[in-house]
Order: C-alpha cells, then sequence, then structure tokens
C-alpha cells in the first residue's frame, strides 16, 4: 500500500497503517469506534477556536467543491482547489505551523464567480474580504512585543479584551495556598459584558453545547464497552466534565485516567494543549485513539520503570527534583484515529496530563506513536531523494543515521515524552501561568534536554534499549542538524520562529553552537557554497545540553519570566535571512514537501443479522474526499 497519497503547496498527506487491529477483541474494537467518532465530531471546534471566519470559509468552499457544474480542469479551478486543500490542512485560514493567514492563488474576481455560481453571491464582498485582505485576521496567534498579543491574535478565545485586562482577571481568581490549583481559564472564553470580563464555558448547554451534546452521546456508548473499571470511570467523569464545565471534574478525569494503565485501547479526548493561545491559558479541542503496540512497549516500560533513577541523576539543582517520582506509564502505541487538533497533523508522542500536581501526585501517561513514524518513514523511502543526504556534512554521518536514526528518534521521543515532561518539580507558591507565552517553548525545551542528556548515558545500553555505546551520537548530530538547518525550510522569507516546538530546537541548538565556540564543539563548514554543521565533541555537547538543562529546569521550577523571555528571545526567535535563504534553495530543489500530515482509516462496523459482529478497518486514498465526508457527517456548528 503506497504511504504517499497527495502532495500540495508546502504539503504532503499519507496514511498509515495500524498493525494491531486484528488482534483487538470485538469489545476492544467498539470502545475504539466509539472513541473514534467522539475524536471526528470535535473537528468544527477546532475549526471555530482557530478563528471566528474558518467555518463560514469552509462551508463556502465545501458548496462549490460539491456542486461546481464548470472546467475543473481550468487552471484557476485547480488553484482554488489547492487553497482548499491547504484550508483542509490547517483547520482554517492560518498555516498550521507559521500560524501566518495564507491566500488564494485564483484571482479573486474567479472565486467570486464560484460563490455566485453556489448561491452565495451575496455574501460574497464581504467573505472575499475575510479570505483575500492581509488586513482581516492576519495571523493565527500573535507573538510580536509590539502591540497587544491578545487582542491582535485572530484565535477565538477573546472578544473585546486585552493582554492587560485578561492577566488580571486571572490574577484575580488565583489562590497561590492551593496545593491543587484548576488550569483557570483552560475551557473558557474571555469576552467583556457591560464593562466586565466573563468567562463563557465549552461545555453541554454552553459554548459549542451543539457539538458537545453529539460527542457525549459516543462516549455513553464507548464507556458500555470500556476494557476496564477504571476506564470506565474515567469516561463516565469525562462525560460529567462536557456536561458542567467544572475544571474540578477535569482534574478528577485526569487522575482516574492516568491511573488506568489495563487497557490496550486508550484515548484522548477534551481541550488539552495550550499552544494556540498567545497567553498559554485556554486549550484547542483534540481527540485522539490508539492501541498498544506490546512489543514495542518493553522499551518504554524498562524507562518507566527506571523513572526514579532518571530523575536522581538529573544534571540540575536537587532543589528542583522530585524526591519521588510517581506513576510514569509508558508505552508505545499505534494510531487508530486523529481527531481535532490532531488532524491531520499529529505530534509522534504525547504525555498527559499536563497539571503539575497531577503529574507531581498521581504521575502522568506518555506514549510514543511508532505507526506514524513509520509511516513518515516509507514515504520518504517512496522519494527519490532525501534532505538526509543534502544537509548531512560526510557520508560518515549519513551511514550513522541508516543505521542508528529511526531508533534513537523513537527513543528521544520517548524519553522526552516518558520522563522530560514529568521531570523536575516546580517551588511552592509558584503560579502555574508564572512563564506565561513562554511556558510552552521552555516546556519542550526542557523535555527536550532531558533525552538529549539521557539518550547519551550508559544506562541505556544496560537496559537494553540502546545496541551499543555510539549510537547516541546519531541523535546528537541529527538534533544539531534540524535546529540550526533543516527545519529552515518550513518558514516563509522574512518570518521568524514562532512554532513552539521549532524554537524549542532553535533555542538549544543555537545556545549549544554559541557556548561551545570557544572548543569548537559545534563547527560551521562550507562546502561547494553550502552550508553545513558538524558536532566535533560529542562528549562535550552532552555537557551542554547539561547545563541548559539545568538553567531552563531554574527557570520553570522558580517561575523566572524575565529569564525565560531571555532566552526564549535571544535564542529561539531570530533568523540568519542569508542562511534561512540557502536552506530554503536547497530544500525546494529536492522536490520535497517539508509538512506532512495524514488521512484516517474507514472504521466500518460489519452486521450480522442486525448486530455487529466486527469492525474492519478501510484504508482510505483520497484527501480531499475524506475532508468533504467528514464536512457533511460530522458537521455540528
Amino acid at each position: 500500500m503506497k504511504t504517499l497519497i497527495d502532495e500540495f503547496a508546502d504539503i504532503k498527506v499519507m496514511r498509515f497503517e495500524v498493525p494491531g487491529w486484528e488482534s483487538l477483541s470485538l469489545r476492544q474494537k467498539e470502545f475504539a469506534f466509539h472513541m473514534s467518532e467522539a475524536a471526528k465530531l470535535g473537528r468544527d471546534i477546532t475549526w471555530d477556536q482557530y478563528c471566528v471566519w474558518n467555518l463560514r470559509v469552509r462551508h463556502v468552499v465545501e458548496d462549490i467543491l460539491e456542486s461546481y457544474d464548470g472546467d475543473r480542469e481550468a487552471p484557476e479551478f485547480q488553484d482554488f482547489v489547492i487553497y482548499c486543500k491547504r484550508l483542509f490542512f490547517s483547520s482554517g485560514m492560518h498555516h498550521h505551523y507559521s500560524e501566518d493567514k495564507f491566500f488564494p492563488s485564483c484571482p479573486i474576481e474567479y472565486f467570486r464567480s464560484l460563490m455566485v455560481a453556489a448561491g452565495y453571491g451575496g455574501e460574497a464582498d464581504w467573505l472575499l474580504e475575510v479570505i483575500y485582505s492581509p488586513d482581516v485576521c492576519p495571523r493565527r496567534r500573535a507573538d510580536s512585543p509590539i502591540g497587544d498579543i491578545v487582542a491582535d491574535s485572530s484565535v477565538n478565545f477573546y472578544d473585546g479584551v486585552t493582554k492587560a485586562e485578561v492577566e488580571e482577571y486571572y490574577e484575580s481568581l488565583e489562590d497561590p495556598s492551593d496545593p491543587h490549583p484548576v488550569s483557570l481559564g483552560l475551557n473558557t472564553k474571555v469576552v467583556k459584558e457591560d464593562g466586565r470580563i466573563v468567562e463563557k464555558v465549552w461545555r453541554s448547554g454552553g459554548l459549542y453545547g451543539q457539538a458537545i451534546d453529539r460527542i457525549l452521546r459516543e462516549l455513553e456508548l464507548a464507556a458500555r464497552a470500556a476494557g476496564s473499571d477504571g476506564q470506565r470511570e474515567a469516561v463516565l467523569l469525562l462525560i460529567d466534565y462536557y456536561r458542567t464545565g467544572d475544571l474540578r471534574i477535569w482534574d478528577e478525569f485526569n487522575v482516574v485516567w492516568t491511573g488506568e494503565t489495563e487497557s490496550d485501547v486508550d484515548f484522548i479526548n477534551g481541550f488539552i494543549e495550550d499552544y494556540d493561545d498567545p497567553l498559554g491559558r485556554k486549550a484547542t479541542w483534540e481527540g485522539y485513539v490508539h492501541i498498544k503496540d506490546a512489543e514495542a512497549s518493553r522499551r518504554t516500560e524498562a524507562l518507566s520503570e527506571n523513572a526514579q533513577w532518571f530523575e536522581d541523576h538529573s544534571p540540575v539543582d536537587p532543589r528542583f527534583k522530585k524526591p519521588r517520582v510517581k506513576g510514569v506509564s509508558a508505552k508505545v502505541v499505534d494510531a487508530v484515529t486523529l481527531g481535532g487538533a490532531t488532524y491531520p497533523t499529529t505530534p509522534i508522542g504525547i504525555n498527559l496530563p499536563n497539571s503539575d500536581w497531577i503529574r507531581r501526585e498521581h504521575g502522568s501517561k506518555s506514549v510514543t506513536i511508532s505507526n506514524i513514524t513509520k509511516a513518515y518513514d516509507k514515504a520518504a523511502l517512496e522519494s527519490p531523494r532525501s534532505a538526509l543526504a543534502e544537509f548531512a556534512f560526510d557520508t560518515e554521518e549519513i551511514d550513522a543515521y541508516k543505521r542508528y536514526g529511526q531508533l534513537v528518534d523513537e527513543i528521544h521521543t520517548d524519553l522526552h515524552e516518558c520522563l522530560g515532561h514529568g521531570s523536575g518539580r516546580t517551588l511552592p507558591g509558584v503560579s502555574p501561568s508564572a512563564l506565561g507565552e513562554y511556558q510552552s517553548v521552555l516546556e519542550e525545551a526542557r523535555a527536550d534536554l532531558f533525552g538529549l542528556y539521557y539518550i547519551a548515558d550508559p544506562k541505556l545500553v544496560e537496559l537494553g534499549i540502546l545496541p551499543d555505546g555510539e549510537a547516541w551520537k546519531t541523535a546528537y548530530s541529527s538534533y544539531i542538524r534540524n535546529g540550526l538547518l533543516v527545519q529552515l525550510a518550513r518558514i516563509e522569507p522574512g518570518r521568524k520562529v514562532t512554532e513552539s516546538h521549532m524554537m524549542n530546537r532553535q533555542m538549544i541548538a543555537r545556545w549549544c553552537f554559541e557556548k561551545g565556540t570557544p572548543g569548537n564543539v559545534i563547527e560551521k563548514r562550507t562546502r561547494d557554497g553550502k552550508t553545513f554543521f558538524k558536532v566535533n565533541d560529542f562528549h562535550a555537547l552532552r555537557g551542554l545540553f547539561a547545563t541548559l538543562l539545568a538553567e531552563v529546569q531554574r527557570i520553570k521550577s522558580e517561575g523566572d519570566f524575565e529569564a525565560g523571555k531571555r532566552l526564549v528571545m535571544e535564542y529561539a526567535v531570530d533568523v540568519d535571512p542569508v542562511l534561512h535563504k540557502e536552506v530554503r534553495e536547497r530544500y525546494q530543489a529536492l522536490g520535497l514537501k517539508p509538512y506532512g500530515g495524514f488521512v484516517n482509516p474507514e472504521i466500518v462496523p460489519v452486521e450480522k443479522e442486525g448486530r455487529v459482529v466486527d469492525y474492519i478497518l478501510e484504508p482510505v486514498g483520497d484527501y480531499l474526499g475524506q475532508q468533504l465526508e467528514y464536512g457533511k457527517r460530522y458537521k455540528t456548528l
């Protein structure tokens, strides 16, 4: 089965296999089916959260794609189709990574003619202004130090309020003495009514109530097929949370969900990650369903069983270490269904819950998503050219990556998700929001640095996780190559780095390059007019990772906003325009697409005599077709 099914703009679309599906029982498949339906039914919520105009624009282009009876082979219509594909990929009008607004290549008058033909002539003027004007909703999440990042953002988390007003509002609600603080503002929209700040809760009977009610129906069916009493309790708590919007119940759900480790089928569902909020408070809706890969999970289980050893031997100040690491549950899994903010793009590893006090007292769940990583690798093999051959310094580096690359990438993800996110502790009295808009970048940096430091530790060979004492060097070369070079291909000319994970990688790589310059730890080399970065001293680089890990953990533990801001602004944001231009030209010459996403396989119930006797997975090869089908089946808002 061909992995790569579509390419357009800077995007490739793939499909993934689910190798463990047939080994599931009927009950497990039933649970996965209903949780998958729940994951797909939150799609409209995510679209609306990203921008208030997104759903209206999507509904218009869906109708045009379904009804247009003109020349579909015309270049203008093909340009329109590419815009639609980009729109579906990003769940709205803003690039999923850069967060800048993108525009149709077809002329505005041609777009108008398509709208008129589809019956939208009466609203063409204002909607075309939304679609084509660079001044309307220019960025999904504003990050400029000039201006107001709340008022200037297009995300639909705030209305009529400023950054200062929101921060003052939440500061008035925080209780520094509460040992179990809720994530204030996680599931609300903040508006101003009669001059007062008001929160509108996302719940049944509230904002997004129509979508949530349909999610609830699937959750109720899933609860009946739960794999354990703990899983059933977790789903029922999630139902209560959606009905009430009560963040205390959300925390109760996360405690039970974290402790439930028996079931081979697991899920993520709710308002979870706050990367899309300029203030790092509001969570975007997402859904995920996955099944355990028992063989591969032996690796992560070994890390989990030794979590206390890794915490004790971390190079951070003892004041910031957890005296007792609790409940780090780690698995390698295969994705079944992606939803909301994880569809079509998805992480390759996840660690939840995000609450510091739940992590401290109850632990966390960590997953490395194996079949997604394998799909990327298979798609790369289907291409005749590779970024590795272009940007690696020499054949020795290339050969080492071919030998160890997939393994060390997965192990670094394991360490990042399983141990890195759960490491360290915040000092008493430090607010969970102390680092403000820099929280996400610093959290990802802490987890990455933890993984980079420990992937070089002999403990991994001792545990049988790494095959020998040399494999880790491939992880270091790859990380520096990506952080300083390859990922620049994803950034538009003239733009800064704005996505949290990319900012984190550049920050680490640039800091280590600068601090290691006196010892020539990482060398910048030029050959045939092309730039390369070569690691000369791997052990010294590990020492730099340790030093930076200690500082980032200090910043997080003490809530040192100014130090965190300095670190991010100095190393994570700015791009060398000359190097940027070079990297983009080299990458574009390869004909590769820097961004990847996926279609979901279709889960089809098999009936016999009016009763479901099986659920089969059918691969999907039509990206645009799946998007249009989802628009019909899962339209909720």
